[in-house]
C-alpha cells in the first residue's frame, strides 16, 4: 500500500469528472461539527457556488445519502454504506477488532488500528475504553493529522526514505499544543528514531494530557498496511509503564494480526 506513490491523474485531465469530485466535496462538508447546514453554508464550505451546492445536495437527497429539512440539510444513514465497503472489503477486520479488544482488555486503556491517508491517518478499528482521552470524539472513520498522532509516525517513519522525505517538506506542521514539533528537521529525526526502535511515543503534542504509543503492521511480504496504537493520560501513565508493560502487549496484538495477513 506504501510501497509506491499511486499515479493520479490531474483535474485538467480528460478522464477527470469535475461535477463527481464537486459532488464529493459537498459531502465531506459534513462533520461533528458541521452535521446540518443551511445552502449557503454548505458551499461556502466546498468553496463552490450555490447554484452548484443546490444541484448536488438535491441530487445527494434524491439518492438517499442527504436529509431535507426546510431551509438545513444533514447526511442520512445511507452515507455509512460508502465506509462500510471499504471495511467489507478488509477480510481481517474481525481479526483486528478481536485483537484491539485483548489489549483493552490487559491494559484498560484505548486500542485503534489507522491507516495513512494523505496527510492524515483514517481509524478503520477501535476498542474504546471507558474513560475519554481526546478533548474530540474517535470512532471509526475518524480523521486526525499524521503527523501528530503515534500511528501516523509509526507508518511515515516506515515508508521509503524518499517518501517520508517529501512527506516533511511538504506537509503544514502546526503547534496543537506547546508539545508539538513543529520543525521539519526535528519530525525528520523524530520518525527515523522511530524507524530505528520500530515503535513510536508521541506525548501530549494533539491534544495535552495525551500520550500514546503505536507501532507498524505489516503483511507477511513486508508490505506495510498501516499501525497499532494504545491510547493513554499522560498524568497517569508513565513512559515506563507504556515501554515495559504496555510494548509487549501491543507487540503481541501486532505479531497475532500478522500472522493472518499471508
Amino acid at each position: 500500500m506504501y510501497k509506491e506513490q499511486e499515479k493520479k491523474i490531474s483535474s485538467d485531465s480528460p478522464d477527470f469528472v469535475a461535477s463527481l469530485a464537486a459532488g464529493l466535496s459537498v459531502l465531506l462538508t459534513f462533520d461533528e461539527s458541521h452535521s446540518s447546514m443551511t445552502l449557503s453554508e454548505v458551499a461556502e464550505r466546498a468553496n463552490i457556488d450555490r447554484a452548484k451546492a443546490r444541484r448536488y445536495l438535491l441530487t445527494l437527497h434524491a439518492l438517499g445519502y442527504v436529509h431535507k429539512d426546510k431551509r438545513q440539510f444533514s447526511l442520512t444513514p445511507k452515507t455509512l454504506s460508502i465506509g462500510a465497503s471499504y471495511l467489507d472489503g478488509m477480510h481481517h477486520h474481525d481479526i483486528i477488532q478481536f485483537y484491539l479488544e485483548r489489549v483493552t482488555e490487559i491494559t484498560g486503556e484505548s486500542c485503534s488500528f489507522a491507516v495513512l491517508d494523505n496527510d492524515e491517518v483514517v481509524y478503520i478499528a477501535r476498542s474504546a475504553a471507558k474513560h475519554r482521552l481526546l478533548s474530540i470524539g474517535i470512532s471509526v472513520g475518524t480523521r486526525l493529522p499524521a503527523a501528530y498522532t503515534s500511528i501516523g509516525r509509526a507508518i511515515l517513519a516506515n515508508l521509503p526514505d524518499d517518501q517520508r522525505k517529501d512527506y516533511v517538506n511538504s506537509v503544514e506542521l502546526i503547534s496543537h499544543t506547546p508539545y508539538s514539533i513543529t520543525d521539519p528537521k526535528q519530525l525528520l529525526k523524530t520518525l527515523q528514531q522511530a524507524k530505528n526502535d520500530q515503535y513510536v511515543i508521541v506525548d501530549q503534542e494533539l491534544d495535552t494530557g495525551l500520550r500514546s504509543l503505536a507501532l507498524p503492521v505489516y503483511k507477511s511480504n513486508n508490505e506495510l498496511i498501516g499501525a497499532i496504537n494504545v491510547s493513554t493520560n499522560a498524568s497517569r501513565v508513565s513512559h515506563e509503564v507504556l515501554i515495559n508493560e504496555f510494548l509487549p502487549t501491543l507487540r503481541d496484538c501486532v505479531e497475532q494480526i500478522q500472522t493472518y495477513y499471508v
